[in-house]
């Protein structure tokens, strides 16, 4: 335990001294002044008002005076006119908060120092800073195309101030939730990881602090479909000159466009025509238009292709009966067999025996007799 002397008296350092003065002596049960709140840092709004807090005591009531940057402040109490006002608790009022590009009157570092005739106590220093927010956006999210079921990224920084922003979103105008699993906002960025048709629209990157909100420019999201193939070509079986229609019908976002390939070569010349955009119609098919036809549909962000065989049967290899007996069938070929063509090796009817051909027959007809019942 530290002692200290005064005159007659010895007292302990754990007590407070309270003198009196006679003259120029001190009472004993005076005090000196002692800081018992300290102001606080503060962040305020151009235009607000605000309040540094500073209370103070001792014996006699300490006087309060501000300082900022090491220089004295005026208040109301120097001219009735100021926007700055000293309360009787001792703490700094401002009506509003002045501040302008060239002139920041009341932005600085203060404290606050009480006085009385046996000494002073100044206060912790505490900032007062003016809360900014610029208007223009340090990079404002531009359009982006993606397909469905692709990620898409929408980026944003935005404009300075104190404190620094934060970053939300809108779509067309409504607040984006990321209670979508599929959605997430990390450093201003916005991702969609999974695209849908109805994530598509005018986004637009929100800035807000303290001082109040920015929105930027719009960026359009363009969400495109990929063709789907939603009726396939089928192969088919055909006799010659008639028509074949392969249809493929698809769906997709823009519109796709489609077209037509034969494998084998060429389409048949002056034959075919494309019907209602997609759809592929061949006229008086021949043998040599058999083979594989391809439909291809494509836009922007995709392709597919679907193919169906062509099988074309010449009427030369078509037997047509041309009379029907007990006993009796006759064969008729419409066109004449070319030349070392025999007829068929075998032949099978309901309710008939099968017969082996082993005669010599006419070019163009040839007549089974004889036949019977199992």
């Amino acid at each position: 335990m530290i002692i200290t002397r005064v005159g007659n008296w010895s007292i302990p350092n754990n007590v407070s001294l309270h003198l009196c003065l006679t003259g120029s002596r001190a009472r004993f049960e005076d005090s000196a002044p002692r800081i018992v709140e300290d102001p606080s840092d503060l962040v305020v709004s151009k235009g607000e008002p605000a309040t540094l807090n500073c209370k103070a005591e001792g014996r006699p009531t300490p006087s309060i005076e501000w300082y900022k940057d090491g220089e004295r402040v005026e208040t109301d109490k120097d001219d009735p006119r100021s926007h700055r006002m000293l309360l009787p608790s001792g703490s700094l009022f401002f009506l509003r908060i002045v501040h302008g590009r060239r002139s920041k009157p009341d932005e600085g570092v203060y404290t606050c120092v009480a006085r009385n005739y046996l000494g002073e106590a100044i206060s912790r220093n505490a900032s007062l800073e003016v809360a900014i927010l610029r208007d223009d956006f340090r990079q404002a999210p531009s359009d982006v195309v993606v397909a469905a079921g692709e990620p898409a990224v929408l980026e944003c920084v935005p404009p300075r101030g104190h404190p620094e922003p934060t970053v939300s979103w809108k779509r067309n105008n409504a607040r984006v939730s990321t209670k979508d699993d599929r959605i997430s906002m990390r450093g201003g960025k916005l991702m969609i990881s999974h695209t849908r048709k109805s994530d598509a629209g005018m986004y637009v990157c929100v800035g807000t602090n303290m001082v109040g909100e920015r929105d930027s420019d719009p960026a359009e999201l363009v969400v495109y479909e990929r063709p789907v193939l939603v009726r396939r070509p089928v192969n088919q079986v055909v006799m010659e000159e008639e028509t074949v229609d392969f249809l493929c019908e698809v769906h997709g976002d823009p519109a796709p466009t489609v077209r037509w390939r034969r494998e084998e070569g060429e389409l048949p010349r002056g034959r075919f025509e494309i019907r209602n955009g997609n759809s592929l119609r061949l006229f008086r098919v021949k043998e040599q238009d058999e083979g594989t036809y391809t439909c291809t549909s494509e836009n922007s962000v995709g392709k597919t292709e679907a193919s169906a065989m062509l099988q074309v049967h010449g009427k030369k290899h078509i037997m047509h009966i041309v009379s029907e007996h007990t006993h009796t069938l006759a064969y008729l070929w419409g066109l004449a067999l070319p030349k070392g063509q025999t007829p068929p090796l075998g032949t099978s009817w309901p309710g008939f025996q099968t017969v082996s051909n082993t005669v010599k027959a006419r070019p163009s007809s040839y007549t089974l007799m004889h036949l019977y019942s199992n």
